[in-house]
């Protein structure tokens, strides 16, 4: 199990080096699963501009599937070689891809050697609770589960800066899991149980 988790993956120049050099091919040979976030509509998926995005990142459109919550059928039982999730509203994002059931397809891929890259929101999912970043994301009417996945041990806060400093010291002393922090610059590589961090990483 493979878990590459950062605050701003792809957009940070460290961080992509770090996806790029862990991914298990060449990026334009992976065959990849991206799940967008809350704001993508069926009708810009089926446009192509996922496709696109994961083009510009050095990815093969032609390998490139895009999880569309109205049909998420047709991204199911998939054994891609990269599951990519981005950044987003943490609880909204949850929301969807628990109502399609599409949590539980996460924990398969991963657990059958699907290589994970979670940005920001994409790299709270896989934690054991996100609850903490309530102080960040608007949290939907009436959501109460804030369970993460569970493929990572720690709590994360993304993003860290001198201002998210008073967070992590309250959470580091009142939290039932360990927690780190990644800077925007920051990346971690899980890999069976191992952890190596590159760039701004506290724990």
């Amino acid at each position: 199990m493979k878990l590459i988790l950062s605050s701003a993956d792809f957009r940070n120049d460290l961080s992509a080096a770090v996806i790029r050099e862990h991914l298990p091919k060449p990026i334009g040979e992976c065959s990849l699963l991206f799940l967008p976030n809350e704001h993508a509509r069926h009708d810009v998926i089926r446009s192509g501009k996922f496709h696109r995005r994961m083009a510009e990142f050095g990815f093969d459109p032609a390998r490139v599937s895009v999880f569309d919550a109205k049909v998420p059928d047709l991204t199911r039982d998939l054994h891609p070689d990269v599951l990519y999730i981005s950044g987003g509203n943490t609880f909204r994002m949850a929301e969807i891809y628990r109502n399609a059931g599409f949590d539980r397809e996460i924990v398969r891929m991963v657990n059958e050697g699907t290589v994970f890259v979670g940005g920001s929101a994409g790299a709270h999912l896989v934690t054991p609770d996100f609850s903490h970043a309530a102080r960040y994301d608007e949290v939907p009417e009436g959501f109460t589960d804030f369970s993460g996945l569970s493929l990572f041990p720690r709590i994360l806060i993304c993003h860290f800066s001198e201002e998210r400093q008073a967070h992590f010291e309250e959470l580091k002393k009142g939290s039932s899991f360990p927690v780190t922090a990644i800077g925007n610059d920051g990346c971690i590589v899980f890999d069976n149980g191992s952890t190596e961090a590159y760039g701004t990483v506290l724990s």
